[in-house]
């Protein structure tokens, strides 16, 4: 057999044992991993998190690195991590069920007799699903965590309680679920990328002599690339529509025309701060990756006969 044929028929095998019907202490397995894998990365997040806070002061008011940073420099160490809870508790929450509910998804896929799709379109499939349930769990925390990071929210909502309460007071399209609809379409393409190419990519990686941590690693690396690059015009456009609790409202379209003609109709200026805040997503999801990996392998591992 030629390696080629080879490395096909263990690609086939390996989708083939991924799509296998699995019991519920399988699921609760792939929940606990992501879950675990993105605790653990949540280190990147702390550590990182100034960084980020500079990243959105350049999408919210498209300056540069420098003015971003003596904005934050004049408010002082006390308000450098306000609005660091959300993204924290996000971030673990997110992992947990965004793998969990992903395997779920496939899992069920699986089980049908026809399948619309092809098998190895499967995985992208589930991450499509996962990805829109995330959008509905989690717009409310970005909503929170957006609201919390623009300054000039400081004096008229200067507490975590005081904004609870403000959107609450809304109705949820200008409340809690402000900008629901770009962030829909991010999380499900961006989930539906990630959990279509991971695999592949990683087996690759593998082929060429990476080890299984280093390939995963890569893979997580080269994915969050692939995703953050077209996407990030939405995640700007969705810092706008949040920023503000009062004023600024509108649709996406209006919201849209309103950031083009801030941005001088200018995609370099639309992208400023993307370098950085693509940089941190390359690793973050690069470390959650090859932790997800690894310990989905170790659970093969102890469940296969002696």
């Amino acid at each position: 057999m030629s390696k080629e044929s080879e490395m096909g028929s263990n690609s086939y095998r390996n989708q083939e044992a991924a799509l296998e019907p699995a019991d519920s202490t399988v699921w609760f397995r792939s929940y606990l991993h992501g879950g675990t894998s993105s605790l653990i990365s949540t280190l990147t997040t702390v550590i990182t998190f100034p960084l980020y806070k500079t990243v959105f002061r350049q999408q919210l008011h498209s300056t540069l690195v420098r003015e971003a940073v003596a904005q934050l420099l004049r408010e002082g160490p006390v308000k450098l991590y306000r609005g660091v809870a959300p993204p924290l508790l996000m971030r673990s929450l997110n992992g947990t069920l965004l793998f969990g509910l992903q395997d779920t998804f496939l899992q069920q896929l699986s089980l049908w007799d026809t399948s619309p799709v092809p098998w190895s379109a499967l995985p992208a499939l589930a991450g499509l699903g996962a990805g829109v349930l995330e959008a509905v769990l989690f717009t409310p925390f970005e909503r929170v965590q957006n609201v919390l990071q623009n300054s000039k929210n400081d004096t008229s909502l200067p507490t975590l309680r005081s904004i609870l309460r403000k959107l609450a007071s809304k109705p949820l399209a200008s409340g809690y679920y402000t900008a629901f609809l770009p962030i829909l379409v991010r999380n499900a393409l961006g989930s539906s990328l990630y959990f279509g190419l991971k695999d592949p990519m990683s087996e690759n990686l593998r082929a060429c002599g990476c080890s299984p941590v280093a390939s995963s690693f890569i893979a997580g690396v080269l994915n969050s690339m692939v995703i953050s690059l077209p996407l990030y015009p939405l995640s700007v456009l969705v810092a706008n529509m949040q920023a503000q609790v009062d004023g600024g409202g509108g649709g996406v379209k209006s919201s849209w025309q309103r950031l083009w003609a801030a941005r001088q109709h200018r995609l370099v200026l639309l992208y400023r701060g993307g370098s950085l805040v693509i940089f941190r997503s390359c690793i973050t999801w690069g470390i959650t990756t090859a932790i997800y990996d690894q310990l989905k392998r170790h659970s093969r591992t102890s469940d296969s006969p002696k």
